[in-house]
């Protein structure tokens, strides 16, 4: 069964909130038929610990606005891989060097990609250009 719609719409609003704030590559994965705990997971990632803390206020304040609130929040005093549970979905944004040693995308390589809107690509890392 596909991510639902409330996830698919918490996954495009966290992942605009997040390139809002210049996160790097930015994916989201429909986990929903590997996982029985979220239906999507976005991941995006920055350059240093004061970009990822960023990014993560600007996805909780986006997330607030369509009334969601996280119901657990890891890694936030280090900065380096900030996990946020929203139930629906899980964001992870993560420092640069832990996304590179980590590779969440190749741990859920053979989950369904959730095309993200055009908005979220457009001037980051030379697409949509």
């Amino acid at each position: 069964m596909p991510a639902t719609d409330r996830a698919t719409q918490l996954a495009f609003a966290a992942a605009e909130a997040a390139a809002d704030k210049l996160a790097d590559e930015i994916v989201a994965f429909d986990v929903s038929d590997q996982l029985a705990i979220t239906d999507a997971f976005v991941v995006c990632s920055a350059p240093n610990d004061r970009q990822v803390r960023a990014i993560v206020e600007a996805i909780e304040e986006r997330l607030r606005m369509l009334e969601a609130k996280p119901v657990r929040r890891e890694g936030e005093r280090e900065g380096r891989w900030v996990l946020l549970d929203y139930v629906d979905i899980v964001v992870h944004v993560q420092h640069a060097e832990e996304r590179s040693y980590y590779a969440l995308e190749r741990l859920w390589k053979d989950c369904p990609v959730i095309e993200l809107p055009e908005s979220v690509h457009v001037g980051r890392n030379g697409v949509g250009e």
